[in-house]
């Protein structure tokens, strides 16, 4: 699986802003980077077996907002993607204030694990942690604010930097420490990624906005733009009409 598409970088200018804008730039620039590698690599990501007999639980995600909100928004992501680092921490808080928190939209997180990315599998294994204790997104933002120093091929052990994290979000360290050595939630990301798979989402961020499937990233005006659509559609949806509420999913570019 690869990222189909990454932003392009602002244009440094003299301003007290600059350290964040260079800071931006880098990041796409990684993104691009690892990008091709992802292209080029066929690294195995790290997953525990589990017995092919036992069926896996639903694959449900984490929901940010109001679960019944009018435009009901999935993503797929991955932690160890660094073009899902640079959504999440540049995009992602326009939209959870402008979209989620005015009940526009809900967003669920889904887990899409791409195979070149060794340490992704942990990462979310450290968040489905966080969230038996009621804090999946705020380790979701410590993990894709933190991204540059557990990912990667470097970093052999990355439980460390996410023990740290947990910490940093006021987990119980002790209770989260075990549930991540026994990778208790190793279903429910299994899970995830075969729905991911029936999908077929080709890469990472992928989002289901409404009757679209985009897979590739966006500004908040583009988001904004899809999600404008869909409430239109919603509006204009009869209440009880099955068939549009289902509704048939087409890619967008």
């Amino acid at each position: 699986m690869v990222k189909k598409q990454a932003p392009s970088p602002p244009k440094p200018r003299s301003s007290p802003k600059a350290f964040y804008v260079i800071l931006g730039a880098v990041a796409v620039i990684g993104a691009y980077f690892l990008y091709m590698q992802t292209r080029a690599g066929s690294g195995a990501a790290s997953a525990t077996t589990i017995d092919p007999n036992v069926p896996l639980p639903k694959a449900e995600g984490y929901v940010l907002g109001n679960a019944d909100a009018p435009v009901q928004v999935i993503e797929y992501a991955d932690f160890e993607c660094p073009v899902c680092a640079y959504f999440a921490t540049i995009t992602e808080p326009d939209i959870r204030k402008r979209l989620v928190e005015t009940g526009q939209i809900s967003l669920r997180y889904m887990h899409y694990h791409i195979p070149s990315h060794p340490n992704t599998w942990a990462a979310s294994q450290a968040a489905a942690c966080a969230n038996e204790q009621g804090k999946f997104w705020e380790m979701h933002d410590a993990i894709y604010e933190s991204q540059d120093r557990w990912a990667g091929t470097a970093t052999r052990k990355p439980k460390g930097v996410l023990k740290d994290l947990a910490e940093r979000v006021a987990l119980n360290v002790r209770q989260w420490e075990t549930c991540f050595d026994t990778q208790k939630y190793q279903p429910q990301l299994l899970a995830s990624q075969q729905d991911a798979e029936r999908r077929q989402v080709r890469g990472t961020p992928t989002f289901i906005i409404g009757s679209k499937m985009i897979d590739h990233n966006m500004s908040y005006d583009q988001f904004k733009a899809y999600v404008d659509t869909a409430l239109a559609a919603a509006k204009a949806a009869a209440p009880n009409d099955s068939a549009a509420k289902k509704g048939t999913i087409t890619r967008s570019k």
